[in-house]
Formats: C-alpha cells, sequence, structure tokens
C-alpha cells in the first residue's frame, strides 16, 4: 500500500481553513421571515375542519392564494381559526417588500 499520494494532511479542527460547504457562507438578512411549518400546518388542520380544504404549498408559493385564504378565515365562525389567521397574517404581509420572505413571486 502507497501512502505518498497523501502526504498533506489537512486539519480538521483548524479554523482558519475555509469551509467547502457554500452554504456556509450564505447569512440571512435580519429582515428575513420565514412562516413556521407548525403554524401553517394547524390553520390548515382547522380549515380543514370547517370544511375548507387549503393547499399548504400554494400558501407559501402564492401571496394573492395565502391571502384569500387568511381573509377565508376570518369570515368562519372558529376563534381559534381567526387568531391563527391573524398570527399568520403577519407573515404574509410585509410592507416592506413587494412579496414576503418564503414567498415566490
Amino acid at each position: 500500500m502507497n501512502n505518498d499520494v497523501v502526504s498533506d494532511r489537512l486539519s480538521w479542527g483548524d479554523p482558519a481553513q475555509a469551509s467547502l460547504d457554500a452554504s456556509d457562507d450564505f447569512e440571512l438578512p435580519d429582515t428575513t421571515r420565514y412562516c413556521p411549518s407548525r403554524l401553517l400546518s394547524a390553520f390548515a388542520l382547522l380549515m380543514a375542519s370547517q370544511g375548507r380544504c387549503i393547499n399548504t404549498s400554494m400558501m407559501l408559493g402564492d401571496r394573492e392564494y395565502a391571502m384569500w385564504q387568511l381573509a377565508r378565515a376570518h369570515t368562519l365562525g372558529d376563534a381559534q381559526l381567526r387568531l391563527l389567521a391573524a398570527q399568520l397574517f403577519a407573515y404574509f404581509d410585509d410592507d416592506r417588500a413587494s412579496v414576503p420572505a418564503g414567498l415566490h413571486a
């Protein structure tokens, strides 16, 4: 067995070594907000209990659809659903951006 090919060893604990993972260089801006998945899932379940099925992927990908479903939730007679809709509204209504973080144009 010939080990001469690997003559220089990398020190894994050396903080001066740059990371090979591109995601290590990525930092989220302070203003970025993501919609909590548990909150969105709870909203979907409560809407389903009212006979109103929603698509959570569309909630994250289509702002108009999300806003429509949140408004629709306010018209139903469920106080818990209204509370969840109000909490989610904060994630979908960002006046600093044309499309809230986590949503696609």
